[in-house]
């Protein structure tokens, strides 16, 4: 009943979740129970996500993992979670994605910490609809070259 509740606020343009800057908390993640999201609630939400130019939706939050739904039509930053594994399945779209390597600054230069322009050395591939892909905690990535992607995004931390 609830989906169903975030369903009809997500198609009137309302909003009964949580915004943690460009993230959008849809619910906490069930202890007793499954969680299912009907395909035509994952287009509602894409949809809603594209009319307020929002990157990422938190399907599900627990307490070492989270359940999202990432939507880009450009680059994004080149990250590195120190803790957390992500698991893609891409849904819709294309774009290389780099992964391994060094995180660099505008200027080329080493950056530390877990966020940057580029980077540097890492390992390309085109990914597209249908691939699903295992980035290990610590390991630098990033999607450029799109049009526009849309994956789902599995995160649990492992370190």
């Amino acid at each position: 009943m609830v989906r169903k509740i975030v369903l009809v606020a997500l198609t009137l343009g309302l909003s009964t979740t949580t915004l943690v800057g460009q993230i959008q908390i849809l619910s906490q993640a069930p202890a007793d129970s499954a969680a299912d999201f009907p395909l035509a609630e994952i287009e509602a939400i894409i949809e809603n996500m594209d009319e307020n130019h929002r990157e990422t939706t938190r399907l599900l939050a627990g307490n070492s993992f989270n359940v999202n739904i990432r939507r880009l039509k450009d680059a994004e930053t080149a990250l590195m979670h120190p803790r957390t594994t992500d698991v893609y399945v891409v849904r819709e779209g294309s774009g290389v994605l780099v992964t391994g390597g060094q995180i660099v600054d505008e200027r080329g230069e080493p950056v530390d910490g877990q966020r940057g322009a580029a980077i540097r050395g890492g390992v390309e591939r085109r990914i597209s609809a249908g691939d699903l892909i295992f980035i290990p905690a610590g390991v630098a990535h990033g999607i450029r070259n799109t049009e526009g992607i849309t994956w789902f995004n599995i995160r649990f931390d492992t370190k």
